[in-house]
């Protein structure tokens, strides 16, 4: 059954996807692999599937934006039908939805994996400056070339990265943007005409603290001005001002304005608004699962996976690499088509870029708990190598679009760990 976008009022299928990024394409897919007769639709408005983890590179000069991004309709698993609209609201007591244009979908299975929502508009005249007087942003495909534009054309002055509070997605990328482009002044001979300052709403440079001795060298190297508990409040572009909000020690806080010759932002991040006004979400707005099951507490037919939830892992793509296989093979347990659940043990990636040729290959599992792929001696992720950017630059792009996305689950096949099925 060909990909479609059509679906009559009243449709039903046995299993809803809603979102078709990283998460909703492999879950799809893994599904399809498992149970090619399953009746799977697909729900997104979008016409193109973006490759994120790409755009820092794109903001380095390693990538071109195009080689991130392919058509939705490509991308789609065979067999699944995808519903090219938005989810309005949920009846997870009626086993429905409800799209944006009125139609009504019920569903045996349901899962949700909407990622989240890029809050630009809560830094005030962020949005009126974005793609010029110097502010950018990996965080958006548009923008991620005027970022590597920035960082050639820059000779001298000041260059402000910021980093929101968590959750973000990939919380290494505000400094995977500082370090590239420190990188590229070195080697161009004018990093000691910039003063590079990395302004971080946390109170440590990585969470997990193996990493951390490995980033500070490159911190030292580059003499980067490295300031904590501080939030960017408002940009005024054509003034070329930046206004942070400082938490001091004793809980107060005082603003702090900073010029600058160039901006990268990154934005606070938060729930899907039609996610965070729905009897999915918990109190902070995120879906709301068992973190190794990725069951919803409440409702049993309902999974959930990839940015939107409320578990503690990174919010990175390898993250719903490894999910996706969990949740497919729970779907089917709860379909009675499988006899083991499987856990999800909270793996995430970040392979942080300290500098062109070599990554810092952070690895972990919920807790901060190391979890290489390699051995040591192959590859030791707490020290920069090269063989790690190798892996980054040419190995995981591919890995995504012919691995993941197609239900080929290399290093991600998940272990299943209940003997009977959970009713």
């Amino acid at each position: 059954m060909p990909a479609h976008t059509t679906s009559p009022k009243g449709d039903h299928h046995k299993v809803l996807i809603v979102g078709a990024g990283a998460a909703g394409i492999a879950v799809a897919s893994s599904l399809m692999c498992r149970d090619p007769s399953l009746d799977i639709a697909l729900i997104d408005p979008a016409d193109t599937h973006y490759y994120q983890p790409g755009w820092t590179m794109v903001g380095a000069g390693v990538f071109n934006a195009p080689s991130t991004a392919r058509s939705m309709a490509s991308t789609i698993p065979s067999g699944v039908r995808w519903i090219k609209a938005k989810v309005e609201s949920f009846d997870p007591q009626a086993q429905a939805l409800t799209l944006d244009d009125g139609r009504l979908l019920s569903y045996e299975q349901l899962v949700v994996c909407p990622g989240l929502k890029l809050d630009w508009e809560a830094i005030d005249g962020l949005s009126e400056t974005l793609g010029r007087n110097g502010v950018t942003s990996n965080y958006r495909y548009d923008l991620a070339p005027y970022t590597w534009q920035l960082v050639q054309n820059l000779r001298e002055g000041r260059a402000l990265f910021s980093q929101p509070p968590m959750p973000i997605k990939c919380a290494g990328a505000p400094q995977k943007a500082l370090y590239l482009s420190c990188d590229h002044w070195l080697r161009t001979g004018r990093l000691g005409n910039i003063q590079a300052q990395f302004f971080n709403a946390g109170a440590v440079l990585f969470g997990v603290a193996d990493y951390v001795p490995a980033l500070m060298e490159y911190i030292d190297k580059y003499a980067v001005d490295l300031q904590y508990s501080h939030r960017l409040v408002a940009v005024d572009g054509p003034a070329r001002q930046a206004t942070f909000i400082r938490t001091l020690p004793d809980g107060s806080s005082e603003t702090r304005v900073q010029s600058f010759d160039m901006l990268h932002v990154v934005p606070p991040q938060v729930p899907a608004d039609f996610i965070r006004n729905s009897p999915l979400a918990d109190a902070a707005g995120w879906i709301d699962v068992d973190p190794a099951t990725l069951r919803h507490r409440q409702f049993a037919n309902i999974h959930a996976l990839g940015d939107g939830i409320n578990t503690t892992n990174a919010k990175t793509a390898a993250a719903a690499r490894k999910q996706a296989p969990v949740v497919a093979n729970n779907v089917l347990v709860a379909l009675g088509r499988l006899p083991k659940l499987a856990h999800y043990d909270g793996y995430g990636s970040c392979p942080l870029t300290v500098e062109r040729g070599k990554i810092v290959l952070a690895e972990f599992t919920y807790g901060g708990k190391l979890a290489p792929s390699f051995p040591r001696w192959l590859l030791d992720g707490r020290r920069p190598t090269r063989l790690a950017w190798l892996l980054k630059a040419q190995i995981l792009p591919p890995l995504y679009w012919r691995c993941m996305l197609k239900g080929r689950e290399w290093l991600a096949k998940p272990q299943t760990v209940v003997a009977e099925v959970q009713q």
